[in-house]
């Protein structure tokens, strides 16, 4: 189903036909009921997030709003480049109001093929990658600024010496004042890396009290479960926040496992004769995964079957 005839379908914008073409399009799968829920929630929420900053004793539309934050929507659809996978409620106190405050954690998942950009309450700005979940609070409270991130994010972090920034993975936890950098940290896989561009970064295991601290235009990853420095060599990685995928002498293998990243796919080569071959090149994310197949075949003997049933690639 279009994607924008389902949005006039929310907005109640649709016309009696178009009414009558998505009643019968929902009832026919239950995955389709599943697909409008996400939007339909995801729209809900659009809404919420860019309503306009109210003082923190306001109540607007059932919510305090201490302060507006701004979302970018960038790919194929309007609604489609963040969808808000949860919403936790917790409480806390103020020591020093003595008054019971709300802090609500937000849980925000890019899908595969698509990217997005959020500020945070500091004004920190976050680009998040594909396939990528963030979750932060709505406000930042104590004395650290702490978020969580699985997937892929570049950070530019406002500086507040009393208040360091946290970015928690799964391996490891990125300490930061003020400063400029890319994580990528999926879970469930090998590669953790973080490259610093601007300022000062400390990476510690969870729970650690001090780290490994680098400097502008390094980079630290994961190598046989230790932490290695590298001069960063490629700056053309950081071209996905404009929603290209680029390539640079790397092995068949290694494009192959960040496709399965970005695109959620699973993808399976039969031939490894191709896996040492050095790849080079630059894809548009909203092209999609087959086309780079395609370009990847003018210089690499192969071919490829899609099973749409189980989102699954071979490659032969």
């Amino acid at each position: 189903m279009n994607t924008e005839l389902l949005l006039k379908y929310i907005e109640g914008d649709a016309t009696d036909s178009e009414k009558v073409s998505v009643t019968i399009w929902l009832d026919s799968d239950v995955e389709n009921m599943k697909e409008y829920l996400a939007l339909r929630k995801l729209h809900d929420i659009s809404i919420w997030q860019t309503s306009p900053a109210a003082k923190p004793e306001q109540e607007t539309n059932g919510k305090y709003y201490r302060r507006s934050r701004k979302i970018t929507f960038s790919g194929i659809l309007k609604y489609a480049a963040i969808l808000v996978v949860a919403i936790v409620v917790s409480r806390f106190v103020f020591p020093e109001l003595k008054s019971e405050q709300t802090l609500a954690m937000q849980s925000l998942y890019v899908p595969a093929g698509q990217r997005a950009e959020i500020t945070l309450e500091d004004g920190t700005k976050v680009w998040l990658n594909a396939n990528t979940t963030l979750t932060f609070p709505n406000q930042f409270s104590g004395q650290t600024r702490e978020v969580r991130i699985n997937g892929e994010g570049y950070f530019e972090v406002v500086s507040n010496k009393l208040k360091p920034f946290i970015v928690k993975t799964e391996k490891y936890n990125i300490k930061v004042w003020g400063t400029k950098f890319n994580v990528m940290a999926y879970s469930g896989h090998e590669n953790f890396e973080t490259a610093l561009f601007e300022g000062s970064v400390e990476v510690m295991k969870p729970g650690g009290s001090k780290g490994t601290l680098i400097q502008p235009d390094q980079r630290i990853f994961q190598k046989n479960e230790q932490l290695a420095i590298a001069p960063i060599t490629d700056l053309n990685h950081q071209l996905w926040k404009e929603g290209i995928i680029s390539f640079q002498d790397e092995s068949f293998a290694e494009l192959v496992n960040k496709l399965r990243l970005y695109f959620d796919m699973k993808i399976e080569v039969k031939n490894d004769k191709l896996l040492n071959h050095q790849c080079t090149g630059k894809f548009r994310t909203k092209d999609g995964v087959e086309h780079i197949l395609k370009v990847l075949q003018l210089r690499n003997k192969f071919d490829y079957t899609i099973n749409e049933k189980t989102n699954t690639i071979t490659i032969e």
